[in-house]
């Protein structure tokens, strides 16, 4: 089974956007089931107890760049902040994994589409489709993992995905193959302490900062080596990575 652990950067606001990060992303992270489940899980706590001596601290890239709460003790000590850093990259860089991203400039999308335009949904949309194929045909042989956030952002993703797999489909997924292959798409609380998840949030910060055009860092290196592709074919754009509004040629 193929897990696809979800997370965003950014929000997905169109009428009131932020100067200094004007782009929302939705990353997600496909592992196979047993795979996640020892050796990420694993790689992921080792890291936690070798700079923190203890395994229950959740990897959150917001709090990770201001060097806040459980990263605080870092703030001022350049020579454990690079060591972290570079275990950090090295993790990302080791451990088995696909990407897929939704990359939206949400000035350029609003301009387009109008400041009404569901772009959660559409990048989720977009996600979900992919996975699906990267599944391929095999009966429940996927499941979606994502975080909670307020209750009434918990409840428009719900009401998404029940439109996903209960009346719309998907452009090139129709929702009885969705249902066959995807079992569900699941909300836990970032204090479960999931490693995908997390994996998930160190994966769409890259993306973000990417698409608006800082200059790139070793996390985008690693990331862009770990975009989903099509068999044969060495491009992601599309398959593992998405950017919207599209430019016209």
């Amino acid at each position: 089974m193929k897990l696809m652990f979800l997370d965003e950067s950014g929000d997905h606001n169109l009428t009131s956007i932020k100067s200094d990060y004007s782009v929302f992303v939705l990353g997600g992270v496909i592992i196979d089931r047993a795979y996640a489940l020892s050796v990420v899980e694993e790689r992921m706590r080792s890291l936690k107890r070798e700079f923190f001596g203890r395994d229950d601290i959740i990897l959150h890239t917001a709090e990770m760049i201001r060097w806040k709460n459980d990263f605080a003790f870092m703030k001022h000590d350049e020579d454990v902040k690079g060591k972290f850093i570079a275990a950090i990259s090295a993790m990302m860089a080791e451990l088995d994994y696909q990407v897929i991203a939704c990359a939206i400039d949400k000035p350029a999308y609003a301009a387009k589409y109008g400041t009404d335009a569901d772009i959660y949904r559409y990048s989720l949309n977009m996600l979900v489709e992919r996975f699906c194929y990267e599944i391929g045909n095999v009966p429940d042989g996927g499941l979606i993992y994502a975080e909670t956030r307020r209750p009434d952002l918990d409840h428009a993703l719900n009401m998404a995905w029940e439109g996903i797999i209960k009346r719309d489909g998907l452009r090139y997924a129709r929702a009885k193959k969705i249902n066959s292959r995807i079992i569900d798409l699941v909300l836990k609380d970032k204090r479960t302490n999931i490693a995908g998840t997390q994996l998930a949030d160190l994966v769409v910060s890259p993306v973000g900062r990417k698409l608006l055009g800082k200059p790139d860092r070793e996390d985008w290196r690693i990331v862009e080596s770990k975009f989903r592709r099509r068999p044969g074919n060495s491009d992601y754009m599309g398959s593992g990575l998405i950017v919207l509004p599209k430019t016209d040629a």
